[in-house]
């Protein structure tokens, strides 16, 4: 792959890079970040209907998006944004530019899904892109995985989900906030959504050939 070709303005991949930094950026600088956490983070007991969560501004629907675009600290947003830039570029070329945005946000939305089935009653907000990331990990083993040794390509995937996973709970357990909740179920949700999606996508872009 040329990466000099791969990082330009009109990648989709750069561009969400770009904004979800400049996101974390601004609340940062304003050290408004409980405040936007509540605001914007996806809050699982805020799909009870019954429930009202002071602070929580956006709708319930739109947080697990809302979400990708807060971190805790800025390790947490670096090694987001750099596995999904070391990824997502990959993605991309395989399945454009509206397909990774589109794996982006079913990423985002899944994860929370997968959130949600283990934290129903949860008042704490998940924040992060990792679940979004996690779908385009998913995706890239998918696309990019190779025979290897005699093992079929899907031992590969199934080496990298465990690498994330446990890096990802060690970042957790050293970076993330007390205010926030680990949300191990997000991850693995996320990289199945990347796994199914990945050659869908693939063959949607790929239709008219």
């Amino acid at each position: 792959m040329d990466w000099r070709q791969a990082f330009t303005t009109s990648s989709m991949t750069v561009k969400i890079v770009v904004v979800t930094a400049l996101a974390w950026a601004l609340v940062a600088m304003l050290g408004a970040q409980d405040w936007a956490f509540r605001a914007g983070g996806f809050i699982p007991i805020r799909f009870d209907g019954e429930v009202s969560v002071p602070g929580a501004l956006l709708p319930a629907i739109v947080t697990p998006l809302s979400a990708t675009l807060l971190h805790a600290d800025f390790m947490h947003l670096a090694f987001n944004m750099l596995m999904l830039a070391v990824c997502g570029i990959g993605v991309e070329r395989a399945v454009g530019r509206g397909g990774a945005l589109l794996l982006y946000i079913a990423g985002a939305f899944v994860a929370a899904a997968g959130h949600f089935l283990f934290n129903m009653g949860s008042p704490g907000p998940m924040i992060g892109a990792s679940g979004a990331v996690s779908a385009m990990i998913g995706a890239y083993a998918m696309l990019y995985s190779k025979r290897r040794e005699g093992h079929g390509g899907m031992r590969h995937v199934l080496q990298l989900a465990g690498a994330w996973i446990v890096i990802q709970l060690l970042i957790g357990l050293t970076t993330i906030s007390s205010a926030t909740d680990i949300a191990i179920a997000a991850h693995i949700a996320g990289f199945g959504a990347g796994l199914a999606l990945a050659r869908p996508l693939l063959l949607w872009r790929y239709r008219g050939a």
